[in-house]
């Protein structure tokens, strides 16, 4: 025991000296610094970083023109023949004696878990020098090629889609994230060209949340706040990584925004946290790590927006990414959610009369299940998913919103190509769905069937291109009478992404 106490006093006294040693150094004249970093778990000191160090500070280099510190004088001994040094001289300084702090008085437990809290406080550093910032912004064009029918152009996420739209900012987004301790992480990001209404721009919130963490492996967390709702792997996978301008409307349908407030628990081991976040580091368009599984609770009315039926939709949702032959990862997931959803309404032009629907009070009953299946592009990829359920639906004779049926999906096939000049990534994706988009107005009943085609380039990692061809042989909303078709249209979307 005493030699256990003694081992933890000489760590605890070895810390407070490198501290007094990084004073001493800064009043000193200025030299040739460098930069030295401490690992959290063992305290090792190390010249460079890496995964689990913190930086120490800058120090002073000592070299063979500078004088050593004079060291407390030592009883004679022999002289005894030792080789010459072949390492260049240390980096750190040994202190004078007057640096070095008296020793604690010998009832005094050096081991004392505040004593140790307070000197990992100390090497950790601040908090706020943990916290990271990050963001991208799209630029985008689309250009309208032919269209038969007399509805309007539209789309419900693409606001360039439009006859008078020319360049469009498509998002602007800066990212706020770190560990503030090892049990909390924070993660803020708002959104600079977010639309609040049609043709209106602000800034708005898009997540803020904080992970808690149960256990010191970080395995098992609590989500809490306005983050992405877990349904569906596109949902969840950014617009930063995605090939495609827009994700599809059949799952999109089921969080548009994709975000909102409430709390989840998440757990995946370690492993897989792991491979989630390589993922998406490797440029394999992965969704980040919202665990192997997740179940939890949210207001369910969308992206900044209010309860109002004092109700929350439940949510559970399982992904389990895992390597086959040849190295390829696959990505299989299921995921349902169900609860009660209250519609915006507004009249609606019926002939002669305004109609405005009306619905149950409480809100309209609101349920999916889904099912997703991913192939990595190592390099051939594959994205599916399809979700069943009933959903809020304007009714054929605008009067009611009621829940009714809705299906869809998508597949998309992509393929990575690495040469000189950046990646390429090839793309084709149909999607398809029918029923209600409850999310916007009067909650219309929609028929979306859509192909696209095209490309994204990253030339340099900084810097994305895409283009892709769009034709849709129909996309119809029941709530844009009298003319809510078009039969077939055909549209190019253009899109610079710069990441910073």
């Amino acid at each position: 025991m005493e030699t256990l106490r003694g081992w933890r006093r000489a760590v605890v006294f070895a810390a407070l000296r490198v501290l007094a040693f990084s004073c001493a150094l800064c009043a000193a004249a200025p030299a040739q610094m460098i930069d030295l970093y401490v690992d959290r778990d063992t305290g090792q000191v190390f010249v460079s970083p890496g995964e689990n160090r913190d930086k120490l500070g800058t120090f002073q280099r000592v070299g063979d023109s500078e004088a050593a510190p004079a060291a407390a004088p030592a009883p004679e001994a022999p002289a005894v023949a030792e080789p010459a040094p072949a390492a260049p001289p240390p980096v750190v300084a040994v202190p004078a004696p007057s640096a070095v702090p008296s020793p604690a008085p010998a009832e005094a437990d050096v081991g004392d878990p505040a004593i140790i809290a307070a000197v990992g406080r100390v090497l950790r550093g601040k908090w706020y020098e943990r916290i990271s910032l990050r963001g991208y912004t799209q630029f985008r064009y689309t250009a309208l090629i032919d269209k038969e029918g007399e509805g309007d152009w539209f789309h419900p996420a693409d606001r360039s889609v439009a006859d008078d739209t020319t360049f469009l900012i498509r998002r602007g987004r800066l990212i706020f994230s770190g560990d503030v301790t090892d049990r909390l992480y924070v993660y803020v990001q708002p959104d600079m060209m977010a639309a609040v209404g049609d043709g209106d721009f602000s800034l708005q919130m898009r997540d803020l949340y904080a992970d808690v963490a149960i256990d010191k492996a970080k395995e098992f967390r609590v989500r809490i706040g306005q983050s992405k709702v877990p349904f569906g792997f596109v949902n969840l996978q950014s617009s930063q990584n995605r090939i495609a301008l827009e994700r599809p409307d059949a799952i999109n349908s089921a969080a548009e925004g994709e975000r909102d407030i409430g709390i989840y628990a998440m757990w995946a081991p370690t492993e897989k946290r792991n491979l989630f976040r390589d993922l998406v580091r490797r440029g394999l368009k992965g969704s980040g790590d919202y665990g192997v599984f997740a179940l939890g609770v949210y207001n369910g009315q969308g992206l900044n927006r209010l309860d109002f039926n004092d109700s929350v939709h439940w949510l559970a949702r399982a992904s389990y990414p895992f390597e086959v032959w040849g190295g390829q990862i696959i990505e299989p997931g299921i995921q349902g959610y169900w609860g009660k959803f209250v519609p915006r309404v507004a009249a609606i032009p019926v002939g002669d009369d305004d109609v405005t629907p009306m619905f149950p009070k409480g809100g309209v009953d609101d349920t999916r299940g889904g099912i997703s299946f991913v192939l990595y592009p190592q390099p051939f990829g594959i994205e599916a998913e399809w979700n069943w359920g009933e959903g809020p639906t304007l009714d054929d004779d605008y009067a009611r919103i009621r829940s009714r049926y809705l299906h869809g999906g998508y597949v998309q096939g992509s393929y990575k190509i690495q040469f000189a000049y950046g990646d390429v990534f090839p793309m084709v994706r149909w999607q398809y769905y029918s029923g209600g988009r409850k999310f916007a107005r009067n909650a219309p009943d929609v028929n979306v069937n859509e192909l696209d085609v095209g490309f994204e380039w990253a030339p340099i990692p900084e810097v994305e291109l895409a283009t892709i061809y769009s034709y849709t042989p129909e996309r119809t909303d029941s709530s844009r009478a009298p003319y809510a078709d078009f039969e077939e249209a055909s549209r190019v979307g253009m899109q610079v992404q710069w990441n910073y």
